[in-house]
């Protein structure tokens, strides 16, 4: 049998011929891409797994499904007894929707103006923004405070959702661009033809980019929970703090208390993982689509 056997494989009432190679290369693909899953799911379930267990219990078998010696709920018990969590989840969620809210609506009037209106310092400003995407936002973090304090805002949320703004909307822009791009010239012009005002127009092709606006919220929505950065220097007190930050108040110097560290990050990753599995065809979708065209 050499490489060039092939195997019939019945589709409907034709029946089509596939080559063994191909059988098996598409073999090898799937075989790999389980392997990365495994990879990424296992340590999140290892988390989720000594979370309800006892000290002694994680690391004496930390790969071992919890049972009657080791199994302890008194990790999520201290998570909303002794520390802030209610708060901290509150802040979080108010951060991270402010900035998906503004990221998306700046990002996409400002991706339509681009691509839309034909001026000199057009591709200027555009530059800009592919450069915004390559340089972190971290460097730049000495100014950002002086400008918070300037205006008032340190240790406030508003500062946090104001700086996360920033960060975001150049690839917002650049990704939105690439949609508006697609949008038929032929429709919007039909549009000024019949008279119809320019903002108008835009809420015209709003439905045509709608994978992209999905894909902008979803690729906002992970760095903005997860930062600790910009929280620990912008919003440290107790009562501005978000999950991320929160998660520290259980690591200590002497003392460490690991079933609620974990049950802190268990419970501060639902909002991601539900996310993520409602709008994960949108957030392919949008991101193949915007970056491959």
């Amino acid at each position: 049998m050499t490489s060039a056997t092939t195997i019939r494989r019945r589709t409907g009432e034709r029946t089509r011929t596939v080559p063994r190679a191909d059988v098996l290369t598409a073999g090898f693909v799937h075989a790999l891409l389980i392997v990365f899953v495994l990879l990424a799911i296992l340590p999140v379930l290892i988390v989720v797994m000594n979370s309800f267990k006892t000290t002694p219990g994680i690391f004496g078998a930390p790969f071992a499904l919890p049972n009657a010696g080791t199994l302890n709920l008194q990790g999520y018990i201290n998570v909303f007894s002794r520390g802030n969590f209610g708060t901290n989840y509150a802040n979080s969620i108010i951060v991270t929707l402010s900035t998906i809210l503004l990221t998306t609506v700046l990002g996409t009037l400002a991706a339509y103006a681009l691509v839309e209106y034909r001026v000199r310092i057009g591709p200027l400003i555009a530059g800009f923004f592919i450069v915004g995407i390559m340089l972190p936002i971290r460097l730049g973090t000495i100014p950002l405070i002086k400008t918070m304090v300037a205006w008032h805002l340190i240790d406030t949320l508003t500062a946090l959702i104001l700086v996360y703004t920033a960060m975001q909307l150049p690839l917002a822009i650049a990704l939105m661009m690439t949609y508006f791009r697609q949008v038929p010239t032929e429709l919007k012009e039909a549009a000024r033809i019949d008279g119809a005002a320019e903002f108008r127009v835009f809420g015209i092709t709003l439905p045509l980019v709608r994978p992209g606006i999905a894909a902008v919220a979803s690729i906002t929505m992970l760095p903005v929970w997860n930062d600790l950065w910009f929280p620990l220097i912008l919003a440290p007190s107790k009562g501005n703090q978000t999950v991320t930050l929160g998660v520290q108040q259980f690591v200590g110097q002497f003392q460490n208390d690991y079933p609620a560290l974990l049950a802190a990050l268990t419970l501060g990753a639902v909002p991601l993982v539900v996310l993520f599995a409602v709008f994960s065809r949108q957030y392919i979708a949008g991101l193949s689509s915007g970056y491959g065209k």
